[in-house]
């Protein structure tokens, strides 16, 4: 005998359809800011400062294939401006470069883990300066007894983050400059400067070794097909000297084929002289986004803000500035260099920069905007980006101990910067 099954309403049977929907997740919210949860402690002064770790800011990036999670990259550690020219104070001399893993929780940002940065046979990375010939930047690194330190061949000044898709990252920094491949655990795959002193051989191009002292390739991206990298130099570089360059507004962006080593140059026109280029991310293989700042606080009486701006910049029709003899100076034009050029004398040269369009004014999307130094971009869709601050470790020079360190106080705040990502929804779509 067939049991005769009871029927349902329409009623009844939406219901059931709702039952059945509420497993799935609902979509992601991001905050309008986040802020770096409880940093650890790395040293505190005789004043009582602390140095935070913190410091978490140079570069940012999402963890591929995940939503709320972040990779965030330390600098080369706390250190400030010591008396004697060229010289930095380090708070912590063997601090080790790292990436840091974040998990977006409500509007905290929480570590979950740190990637320690390492030499091609597992010893960990410092922060100090390189020799002479390895990447050298004139700077002398003391520690806060007034005692010379060491350099280090190896020695990095991470600034520019990639995520790679296979669980490997890219590194820029500012010393060499540098662009360091690393394992998913932090050790050292390859190294690439303009000396041929790198663990793989590969070079760039000779020119970028006039970068101007602790200015080097600050921002580093991937291209979407990747198969390029795209690094940004943060600002003019002194070629062929300090004393000679004219355009002060002039950087180079720098494309090199991970596959062959081959390279292109373009030149990146800042909107003022003496601005700061702090990262660089792909949006195609020919448009990126740019961050482009001055370096004071907004609520500065004397000297307040006024660049902190994300650029879309297009490639696509900017002229390749490469010296096919790979000159110390690059391409010459007239016997000067590109740094040498007026932007009038770019024109009469058939010099064509990238193209930059505005996407979004720091100051003016952000209600309050208290830091001095964002640094970090990334994509977060075609609609949202993220920025985050470099907080230098919640340290500056203290203006009444030479050779020492005060706490980082926001203008706005009255509070110790630290690392915050803020969320910005854009009016116009990336793509």
């Amino acid at each position: 005998m067939k049991r005769k099954l009871p029927s349902l309403s329409i009623a009844s049977l939406f219901l059931v359809f709702l039952s059945c929907q509420s497993d799935d997740p609902a979509p992601f919210t991001y905050p309008d800011s986040a802020l770096q949860a409880s940093p650890k402690v790395l040293a505190t002064n005789a004043a009582r400062v602390k140095v935070y770790n913190g410091g978490f800011g140079s570069g940012l990036a999402v963890v591929p294939n995940t939503t709320g999670s972040f990779y965030l990259l330390t600098d080369r550690g706390p250190n400030v401006d010591g008396t004697i020219k060229d010289s930095k104070i380090f708070a912590k001399p063997d601090f080790t470069p790292l990436i840091g893993k974040f998990t977006l929780k409500n509007d905290s940002l929480v570590l979950e883990s740190t990637i320690e940065l390492k030499t091609s046979t597992g010893v960990k990375l410092t922060g100090l300066p390189n020799p002479t010939g390895y990447g050298a930047t004139g700077e002398g690194a003391y520690d806060t007894n007034g005692n010379l330190l060491d350099n280090d061949i190896e020695g990095i000044d991470s600034e520019g983050l990639v995520a790679a898709s296979d669980g490997t990252f890219w590194i820029s920094d500012e010393y060499g400059p540098h662009i360091t491949h690393f394992s998913q655990n932090g050790q050292t795959i390859e190294r690439i400067n303009p000396f041929g002193t790198g663990t793989g051989g590969r070079k760039l191009p000779a020119v970028f070794a006039t970068r101007r002292a602790n200015r080097g390739m600050e921002g580093l991206a991937i291209t979407p097909d990747n198969k390029t990298l795209v690094g940004i130099m943060q600002s003019t570089m002194y070629n062929p000297s300090s004393a000679a360059i004219v355009n002060k507004k002039l950087t180079r962006i720098v494309f090199f084929d991970i596959a062959t080593a081959a390279t292109k140059q373009y030149v990146y026109l800042q909107d003022a002289n003496g601005l700061s280029n702090c990262d660089i991310v792909a949006i195609t293989n020919t448009t990126f986004l740019v961050l482009e700042r001055d370096g004071d606080f907004p609520q500065d009486s004397k000297s307040p803000a006024v660049y902190k701006r994300v650029y879309k910049i297009d490639v696509s029709n900017a002229t390749d500035v490469s010296d096919a003899t790979n000159g110390a100076n690059g391409k010459l034009y007239n016997g000067k260099t590109l740094e040498q050029l007026t932007d009038t004398e770019l024109q009469s040269n058939s010099i064509t920069p990238v193209t930059k369009t505005l996407v979004v004014d720091l100051l003016q999307a952000i209600p309050g905007y208290p830091h001095d130094k964002p640094e970090g971009l990334t994509i977060i869709d075609n609609n949202t980006i993220a920025v985050v601050n470099d907080d230098d470790f919640g340290i500056l020079n203290d203006t009444n101990t030479p050779n020492n360190y005060m706490a980082k106080v926001l203008p706005a705040t009255n509070k110790t910067d630290r690392g915050t990502i803020y969320f910005i929804k854009l009016t116009t779509s990336l793509k």
